[in-house]
């Protein structure tokens, strides 16, 4: 049968099982069916009687493939029955075309007081209520269009057959990515249904206006192809369908706001990272995001929330730096948002902390304004003892980095860093989301007021149950040998959440620009750069013998299993995301990518990595762990001097050259041995609800009540958060 069913052990494991045999039975029967039409249609009586056979088999063989299943379902029950958890906490509730939707738990929510409970309540409504923002920001139709699909997937509710459901896999993948790019890759998603049929929907949905304006661009491949260009063929504002700027060029813009920066200030604000740009009558004008601008109508909403989470804060300075936030987006003005940022790092203390802003320059193909997002959190106290530790000697690092000495920061200020959970996650971090965040992004408040990261316990805890529950995992496929296997599934956890932690907070906190060094010089390759230093930082660290004498690791020789995995990933596997012929465009992907080729090519002539053929598969295996230890050593001086020193052209050099382009062979062969396994390389999580209970009139409680559906949390955000 080709398949083996006998180790099915949980539900999970049994429900996705019976999803791939319905996959795979809805694929074969289409294709039978089209090729019996097709051989009667032409009347070829032996190709009539061979599809004939076949389906006859295809039956048969799933016949005996659902009674192998229905052995499984009671083995698993069976072993519910004897003493397994029938209330195990499913954390995958979807998947479709590369991605994978999972749920994530809220632990010791009942430990929280209910005034605490309140604020998480309130905080996380104000997160939520910009959810149109990121829609809007990320190309200028994405709001029309999520709205079409709503009101098709609410008017032809029960509707079925095979392209209803590529629509509805298209739907699926468009509120993934807040907008028609993918969230990840940034290219264009084009639906799997035909326009006709599309079009059709929108007649019976009542949306037949909208058909000559959005069908188009839904559809056509070469309008709007990619949200954030990075080749260099063209302009890169011009070829971008991020929804920043509008009729203006790259060297337009870079001189509109080259010419506000003050040159020697030590204290500049982050010009232009909270509007858009755009010419009118020829003249540039920049739309500011505040109260009476641009995004009013959503701001006044996250702003009433705001106020609402302010009444029930835990301390005055949470008072404080909340009242400077709606100020802030009241007014427009990044002075305010520095003072914001001031004094929202100073707080160390509170056990309830939150993310609300324009934050990240991810999206901006010259990495200067920002996309909306929201996070609300607790502290996990007994997982921060951890972080505490490595935050505690952050001086430490700094003063034992290989750097050279210009580079470093004569005394770390106000490192802080703690293992939290997240109980809502929104804007650009919803539904994919980061497992660790450092915060604030100025390099003036980071070297005078430093910086707090957080490692998020939580989403890493899914993501590691997920995989359990899965039947298979990239490790076994893509590993060199048992030995590796057993290695890395030992301290993978361990070294990755570690790696995360010395990334976040160590590696982005390390550090200085030299003085009049702006801090936009590298223009579009600083997201890739500065991801770069926190990763080199991070590799250089975890297997420093510091990290044994601290108690933070118990094996000197655990960091192996994070280097065997970075490698892994950063030079092979992660391209199972990027589809073939295209290009590696995100910058966390191009920063894997920039590191691990690098080191492979400087490494080669001691055969420090050594690239391995199997029976027709590729491996990629560390020879020397010490000596590859030394190279990203010397990689994190190089590109700490290119940031500190402000070196465009180095940058665009490195980036340019091992960072951009995918070997083509080796590329073909990661997708195809990636999709035997049945995986998705892309996962996200829909949010739990926080409800409050009532009694009397009175709320007396807030609860947790986790959701099972992924359309149905995009339904209701579009009908409780449409703030635009």
């Amino acid at each position: 049968m080709g398949k083996d069913y006998t180790n099915i052990k949980t539900m999970k494991q049994l429900e996705l099982q019976i999803r791939q045999l319905e996959n795979d039975a809805v694929k074969c029967e289409d294709i039978i069916r089209k090729d019996l039409e097709y051989a009667a249609y032409f009347y070829r009586p032996r190709r009539l009687i061979s599809s004939i056979g076949v389906f006859i088999k295809h039956f048969v063989m799933n016949f005996f493939r659902s009674m192998v299943i229905i052995l499984g379902l009671g083995v698993a029950l069976n072993a519910c029955s004897s003493g397994g958890d029938p209330k195990e906490f499913i954390y995958s509730i979807d998947q479709f075309a590369d991605i994978e939707v999972l749920r994530y738990q809220v632990p010791n929510w009942d430990a929280l007081t209910l005034q605490q409970k309140e604020y998480v309540y309130h905080l996380s409504e104000a997160a939520k209520a910009g959810r149109d923002i990121i829609w809007v920001q990320n190309f200028k139709y994405n709001l029309p269009i999520r709205k079409v699909l709503e009101a098709i997937i609410e008017k032809c509710e029960g509707k079925s057959g095979p392209e209803f459901d590529e629509f509805m896999i298209y739907a699926k993948r468009v509120f993934f990515s807040n907008g028609i790019h993918h969230h990840y890759a940034l290219d264009k998603i084009i639906p799997g249904c035909s326009m006709d049929f599309f079009a059709s929907l929108m007649d019976e949905a009542g949306c037949s206006d909208a058909k000559e304006e959005l069908l188009p661009i839904i559809f056509d491949p070469v309008l709007y192809p990619q949200m954030v260009y990075q080749g260099t063929d063209k302009d890169l504002v011009a070829a971008s369908a991020v929804n920043f700027y509008e009729g203006v060029t790259t060297a337009e813009v870079n001189a509109f706001y080259d010419a506000r920066e003050v040159p020697g200030d030590p204290r500049p604000i982050s010009h232009g990272l909270n509007s858009r740009l755009v010419k009118v009558d020829g003249k540039i004008v920049e739309q500011v995001y505040k109260v009476d601008g641009l995004y009013g109508e959503a701001l006044k909403v996250i702003i009433g929330h705001l106020e609402a989470a302010a009444e029930v804060a835990e301390n005055d300075l949470q008072k404080r730096y909340i009242a400077e936030l709606i100020e802030y987006y009241k007014t427009g003005d990044l002075h305010i948002w520095d003072r914001y940022n001031v004094s929202w790092v100073s707080d160390v203390d509170s056990d309830i902390d939150f993310i609300n802003g324009f934050v990240e320059d991810y999206s901006d193909p010259l990495g200067r304004k920002a996309t909306y997002e929201g996070i609300v959190q607790y502290r996990d106290k007994e997982a921060s003892r951890r972080t505490e530790i490595i935050s505690e000697n952050a001086q430490w690092f700094e003063d034992n980095s290989p750097v050279d000495p210009r580079f470093k920061k004569a005394e770390v200020k106000g490192v802080s860093a703690k293992v939290i959970n997240v109980a809502c996650i929104a804007g650009d971090n919803y539904p994919a989301t980061a497992i660790g965040i450092n915060l604030p992004n100025a390099a003036w408040i980071r070297k005078e007021h430093g910086s707090k990261s957080v490692t998020i316990a939580n989403i890493t805890k899914a993501y590691d149950k997920a995989t359990e529950q899965s039947p298979k995992s990239v490790l076994t496929e893509f590993a060199w040998d048992q030995e590796e296997i057993d290695f890395c599934k030992k301290y993978g956890s361990e070294t990755g959440d570690l790696h995360t932690d010395l990334h976040e907070c160590l590696g982005h906190g390390s550090g200085q620009l030299l003085p009049g060094v702006s801090p936009n010089a590298l223009k579009e390759y600083s997201s890739t750069i500065e991801e770069s230093r926190a990763d080199l930082f991070a590799l250089y660290y975890i297997a420093d013998p510091k990290l044994v004498e601290l108690g933070i690791l118990d094996n000197p020789e655990a960091y192996k299993a994070e280097y065997m995995n970075y490698i892994r990933n950063g030079i092979f596997t992660q391209f199972t995301r990027v589809e073939l012929g295209k290009t590696n465009t995100q910058a966390h992907m191009q920063n894997r990518k920039l590191i691990s080729e690098w080191v492979f090519e400087h490494g080669q002539d001691e055969n420090v990595i050594e690239k391995k053929v199997r029976d027709g598969k590729t491996y990629f295996v560390i020879n020397d762990f010490e000596r590859l230890r030394e190279l990203f050593g010397e990689f994190l001086c190089e590109i700490q001097r290119i940031k500190s020193e402000g070196d465009y052209e180095a940058a665009k050099t490195l980036v340019l050259k091992y960072a951009v382009n995918i070997d083509p062979d080796l590329h073909k062969e990661v997708r195809e041995r990636y999709a035997q396994l049945n995986l998705k390389p892309y996962r996200g999580f829909i949010n739990p609800d926080i409800v409050p209970v009532e009694k009397d009139g009175k709320v007396i409680d807030y609860k947790i009540v986790y959701g099972e559906s992924f359309i149905d949390q995009m339904m209701e955000y579009g009908r409780k958060y449409a703030t635009l």
